[in-house]
């Protein structure tokens, strides 16, 4: 494993911040890629699609934002270098929930290019609010994040499905520094408790198709106001069951999965799930599973299933935009609650489950 500076860089031995001195650094080709997601009404992402707008075209407005912001990041982030940028490419796109933002920068110098990335995907995305906020007073940043960054002395670094930040060693196989599960009895303790977010699906794992619910459930964990990751997965019933359980012993404290809940022999979500479980919530899934009642014919034939998995609350829901609206529905009303409960929860005995402290209501 590389090493990795536990310091700040930017502050000098008597606290005070500095610009870093890179003169002594060799130049070298480097590169990032970052991403941002801005959530939008039903109504924008229609009006986006077919171009009717009434300020005009958001995406080409956002795309040269984008690339233009990325030649003033030194003016906007006072402690970043002049870079000598070799390229930029951004693409907007209009997908179910909202816009996605990617920026594609490179340069040759003495170092990275990160904060010229993640300036140009913000920058674009602060673009489509100004540009729609007319129309959607809720438009906002679901989040914004470097995936992957190439060149200079720490190597490349990528995103994984999990949403851990790994280092790409020389023979290119990924290799995580940040918190892990060591074992099933003693996982890594994690600080900061998250939302993890595992779309279910062979097509989108196989990049055939755009995850349309995963961003939904992202942007409603931003709204619940807790980090999230996301996770894409085919319809492997020992594949789901691993990602589920690494995330519940790495510290998740919700774990909603979109996808495989139906009727078909690839649909396992469900029975992947359910022997996670110390404690079934009978009533939650049931509710689940009748939001879309009256909506569509495919809420009758849902498998939703819900419980706790140690301090975890577990979630499955279709991998229909509609059910996932009407799940995230659901979910509104009780995260608050869930979360202070799971937060209270003894936890005795690991193999005996999560004992919950407080009401049943």
């Amino acid at each position: 494993m590389k090493n990795v500076s536990q310091s700040l860089t930017h502050v000098n031995a008597e606290g005070d911040v500095r610009m870093v001195d890179v003169g002594g650094k060799p130049v070298s080709q480097r590169g990032a890629v970052a991403r941002a997601f801005v959530v939008c009404s039903e109504r924008v992402v229609h009006l986006l699609r077919t171009g009717e707008l009434a300020k005009g075209d958001a995406l080409a407005v956002a795309r040269i934002a984008a690339i233009a912001s990325v030649k003033k990041t030194p003016d906007l982030i006072p402690l970043c270098h002049p870079l000598a940028v070799t390229g930029v490419d951004v693409v907007v796109k209009v997908v179910e929930g909202g816009v996605d933002l990617e920026a594609s920068v490179r340069t040759a110098d003495r170092t990275g290019i990160e904060m010229e990335a993640l300036t140009a995907v913000t920058v674009g995305a602060l673009n489509i609010i100004d540009m729609v906020k007319a129309v959607d007073r809720g438009a906002h940043i679901g989040f914004a994040r470097i995936d992957r960054k190439e060149g200079g002395a720490s190597g490349g670094w990528v995103r994984d499905g999990a949403g851990t930040m790994t280092s790409v060693d020389e023979t290119g196989e990924a290799e995580a520094v940040s918190p892990h599960v060591d074992n099933e009895e003693h996982p890594t303790p994690v600080s900061d408790p998250y939302i993890a977010v595992i779309t279910v699906s062979d097509r989108a794992a196989a990049g055939e198709r755009a995850d349309e619910t995963g961003p939904l459930l992202m942007a409603a964990a931003h709204r619940w106001t807790s980090p999230a990751v996301a996770v894409t997965v085919p319809d492997d019933e020992e594949r789901i069951a691993e990602v589920v359980r690494e995330h519940v012993l790495g510290g998740a404290w919700l774990v909603v999965t979109t996808g495989g809940t139906g009727i078909t022999t690839r649909d396992v979500t469900p029975q992947a799930v359910e022997p996670l479980f110390d404690r079934s919530l009978p009533a939650l899934a049931h509710q689940l599973q009748i939001s879309g009642v009256g909506k569509a014919p495919g809420a009758l034939l849902s498998r939703s299933v819900a419980g706790i998995s140690r301090r975890t609350l577990v979630v499955t829901l279709p991998g229909s935009v509609g059910a996932v609206r009407d799940g995230i529905a659901v979910l509104d009303g009780i995260v608050e609650h869930v979360r202070e409960q799971l937060r209270n929860a003894n936890h005795d005995d690991a193999s005996q489950g999560v004992v919950v402290q407080g009401s049943d209501s």
